[in-house]
């Protein structure tokens, strides 16, 4: 499964890094650098963002989910499956 969330973490990054309207959000939220996103891109937990970034916003998940044939819930699986994807923040480092 973890291999299977990559790939889709993979593809949601160059679905956003595509769209000249969702990187500069991407950018601004995560205050990463456009030069600097293949360095936090080996970060842990960077995969987990970019997932949680589609996520937050349901008209960009359905657009994603339409543009790449990844099924929505299968977007939520593979955050969880993630370093760092879990949604338990009180136990997160």
């Amino acid at each position: 499964m973890r291999e299977e969330a990559e790939a889709i973490a993979v593809r949601a990054l160059g679905f956003v890094a595509a769209d000249p309207e969702l990187l500069p959000r991407f950018l601004a939220i995560t205050g990463i650098e456009a030069q600097s996103i293949r360095r936090a891109a080996s970060e842990p937990g960077f995969l987990a963002g970019v997932l949680q970034f589609i996520l937050a916003h349901e008209p960009t998940l359905l657009r994603f989910a339409e543009d790449t044939g990844t099924p929505p819930a299968a977007v939520g699986k593979a955050l969880r499956a993630l370093p760092l994807g879990d949604d338990d923040h009180e136990r997160s480092i």
